[in-house]
């Protein structure tokens, strides 16, 4: 049996590859909007029935959109579950911003004229 982070992993690849279509990501942007059938998916793109059954199948295979029946319709919907994988996996890179954004503050409210960096005044916010 594999190994959690490993299942993760592979789990997440196949996210990732979802997600790289830019068809499949306009399904998903239509879902987030609300439960749709296939006959008001298939309007909204310039492509086959077969196509967009396809990506459906994809985002399907991902866990990204689950089905339900209505009556004769079969209803697609978001699921949000996946997402947080993708969340925590970009949250990673969180701390990468941070700091980036930290230095940029730092470099926007010193002085150019001060050597040590340490003052507040700023060109940008003199009275101009």
């Amino acid at each position: 049996m594999a190994q959690p982070s490993l299942r993760r992993s592979s789990r997440s690849d196949g996210l990732f590859k979802a997600l790289a279509d830019p068809s499949r990501r306009k399904i998903l942007r239509l879902l987030s909007n609300g439960d749709l059938p296939l006959n008001q998916i298939e309007q909204r793109f310039r492509m086959s029935r077969p196509a967009v059954i396809k990506h459906i199948r994809v985002l399907k295979e991902c866990r990204l959109v689950r089905v339900r029946k209505a009556g004769r319709e079969t209803i697609h919907q978001l699921n949000p579950r996946p997402f947080r994988l993708l969340r925590d996996w970009a949250s990673h890179f969180d701390a990468f911003w941070d700091r980036g954004f930290q230095n940029l503050k730092e470099q926007v409210e010193s002085d150019p004229r001060d050597p040590s960096g340490s003052g507040r005044n700023c060109i940008l916010t003199k009275g101009r």
